[in-house]
């Protein structure tokens, strides 16, 4: 099995017990040893929240939380599926005929997704099956791409079986028309200008009032069948009215956030955290006021987790519900976590209860890694 340019790292597994235990169960489960094992990690976005679709970079981070798979290649071409945990139940089918109903978000879509993505991409017939065994730790449904874990780590798992080399895969850029893909971040090219320009450029160009579709064509002078047709997805074609200004300025406004993060981690100045926090907070108010991804709930958790020690607390991942991030300082971190607790998740109604895991501090986790047993 070749795994050259692939990140790996050879262990010995009676010494990680979460491995030994997967090595354990996998053998109680499939009556052999696994081959290999793969890892990929939760992610938490601290800043750049609803711009990379735009073409503008984002800062997220790896947290220790993460999806891990043992495999062990066979020479049938049958990909069967296990979990370590028994709310996702066994999967078997054909490594040659992958189907996924796109209706049913069942875990191991998830993984069929990752699997037939590399199958797809290299062009690949007749793959080998394998036997997989999945434990994941990273909380569900929050914020923290547990599924896109998932995918990451199928990919890697077909990868490594295939023996393909991830530093030889390049990734294909074509420039479209702007009546294919217009990106924010495309029009700043063009003009050749900063992010803080292209804030004033907002300012001159667009109105602070919502525009209608037919505002929108007399701009662009093109009808409103173009528009429906060459312009907006199936999602918003029947939306009437378009905050062209507030989304403009959130997407410009936070890019630059994110361009300042990055200086200021590079720096590392003796008020770093509090510049940090201070940006993350921005952040926020730019997600409620100018996106309006934020909900009450959000909202409340964030003001909650700054009242309590945090230097800066956000929403995260797409928002509308979801997840916080925040920066706390490691010696406020007891206290913070024990005061959010109780004043958001014990709240006399009783709705918010935690699951487990709904509340947790992690440090910068590592990326996604191929174990190989010493």
């Amino acid at each position: 099995m070749a795994t050259e340019g692939l990140a790996t790292r050879r262990v010995q597994v009676a010494e990680h017990p979460r491995l030994l235990k997967l090595k354990e169960m996998f053998n109680s489960k499939f009556g052999s040893i696994p081959k290999f094992y793969v890892r990929a990690p939760g992610r938490v976005n601290i800043i750049g929240e609803h711009i990379d679709y735009c073409g503008y970079s984002v800062l997220p981070m790896a947290v220790e939380q993460d999806m891990l798979i043992a495999v062990e290649p066979v020479k049938t071409h049958t990909l069967k599926l296990a979990n370590t945990n028994p709310l996702y139940p066994d999967f078997t089918t054909s490594a040659s005929n992958i189907q996924i109903d796109k209706t049913k978000p069942l875990w191991h879509n998830y993984f069929l997704c990752g699997f037939k993505g590399i199958q797809e991409h290299f062009g690949l017939s007749n793959l080998t099956g394998m036997n997989c065994l999945v434990d994941g730790n990273i909380p569900p449904s929050s914020g923290l791409s547990s599924s896109s874990a998932l995918v990451c780590c199928a990919g890697l798992v077909t990868l490594t079986v295939l023996g393909m080399n991830l530093s030889k895969l390049l990734a294909k850029y074509k420039n479209l028309q702007w009546d294919k893909v217009l990106r924010l971040e495309e029009v700043q090219a063009k003009l050749g200008v900063s992010l803080e320009e292209m804030l004033l450029v907002t300012e001159e160009a667009l109105h602070s009032e919502p525009y209608t579709p037919e505002e929108i064509c007399r701009c662009l002078g093109i009808s409103l069948e173009e528009l429906r047709t060459q312009i907006l997805n199936p999602n918003t074609q029947d939306v009437f009215i378009f905050k062209l200004y507030q989304r403009a300025k959130h997407v410009f406004s936070e890019a630059a956030r994110v361009l300042q993060f990055k200086k200021i981690c590079e720096e590392a100045p003796d008020n770093m955290v509090q510049l940090l926090g201070e940006l993350m907070n921005q952040s926020h108010v730019s997600c409620r006021d100018m996106y309006e991804c934020s909900c009450p709930e959000l909202d409340q958790l964030v003001d909650i987790c700054r009242k309590f020690g945090a230097q800066g607390s956000r929403l995260t991942g797409a928002g509308w519900g979801g997840c916080t991030v925040s920066i706390v300082s490691a010696d406020k971190l007891p206290s913070f976590l024990a005061n959010v607790h109780e004043a958001y998740y014990q709240r006399s109604d009783g709705c918010l209860a935690p699951e487990k895991q709904s509340l947790f501090a992690t440090k910068p986790g590592g990326g996604a890694l191929v174990f190989l047993e010493a």
